[in-house]
């Protein structure tokens, strides 16, 4: 299991610059794995992250969420290939970083829709990942859809909404992300729906958010019953941690996100308070087998 930080935590911007602090960041608060965000992924520099990455012995995944000009589930055409062909960019980025998963909300656009998605919609999503899954996994990667909110998503909001969504795509390599921040809004508890999604086989990425999205422990998010679901069912894929701030996120997507109000300042304090208490947690519930 490799534990790991978004970048966007360290820096809102992923020039050399950006991309040093972020990974040089990650690297010293302790974890063994970053996730960065390829928001702009025509200017983006896989290459020169690739060296900061080996330089920095971290294992590298990377995330986006599509827009309304991308979105997998417009009725347009022209929309669905344009979300199709920054998919697959973003898989050569990851591809030349040496990573392994490309995941987020990748299937629909990040956004609050006012209303639910049309049937179309759904097959024009499904068909398209399953184009991507195959693309990706001739470069050794695999896709990982991360279930959001109600205000960010409308295709699925649950660990099962998931599963049914992917009932519908003939592949079995592409897995659920689950995110505790959004089970916290979603889901009736955060136990069940790992083990469900965990005993489909889909199981493959975690995101670990706070419910205010700032220092963990300091919300309404009930982490020892996820940690002790995630042992139960044996998991051993990234844990991610995710927090946002606008002091250090870009005001485009602290917008985006409702980032309206700073609940830390300090990239690196709140990166190892987050290391240790996500390996402390996990290593709890580990000593349930000696009891």
């Amino acid at each position: 299991m490799l534990i790991g930080a978004h970048a966007l935590v360290f820096s809102g911007t992923f020039d050399d610059e950006g991309l040093r602090r972020a990974i040089e960041g990650t690297k010293h608060a302790g974890f063994d794995l970053i996730e960065i965000p390829l928001m702009d992924a025509d200017a983006f520099d896989s290459a020169s992250a690739e060296r900061m990455l080996r330089d920095n012995d971290l294992a590298v995944t990377a995330s986006l969420g599509l827009t309304a000009s991308t979105d997998l589930t417009s009725d347009d055409p022209a929309v669905v290939s344009a979300g199709e062909q920054l998919l697959q960019r973003c898989l050569d980025h990851v591809a030349t970083m040496g990573g392994d998963v490309l995941c987020g909300v990748i299937y629909s656009a990040m956004q609050k829709y006012s209303a639910p998605t049309s049937a179309r919609g759904i097959e024009n999503s499904r068909a398209a990942l399953a184009r991507l899954a195959e693309y990706a996994s001739q470069r050794g990667i695999r896709l990982s859809l991360e279930v959001v909110n109600r205000y960010e998503s409308n295709v699925f909001n649950t660990g099962r909404g998931a599963l049914a969504f992917l009932d519908g795509i003939e592949r079995d390599d592409i897995s659920v992300h689950l995110d505790t921040y959004h089970m916290n809004i979603e889901e009736s508890d955060l136990f069940q729906p790992v083990h469900d999604v965990a005993a489909a086989g889909r199981l493959g990425y975690v995101h670990i958010g706070e419910s205010h999205r700032g220092y963990l422990g300091t919300g309404s998010v009930d982490f020892g019953t996820f940690f002790r679901a995630l042992h139960d069912v044996h998991y051993d894929g990234p844990v991610v941690f995710e927090s946002f701030s606008s002091a250090v996120v870009s005001a485009a997507l602290s917008n985006t996100l409702g980032i309206w109000r700073n609940l830390w300042q300090a990239s690196d304090d709140l990166a190892a308070h987050a290391n240790r208490f996500i390996r402390d947690g996990l290593h709890a519930v580990r000593t349930i087998d000696l009891h």
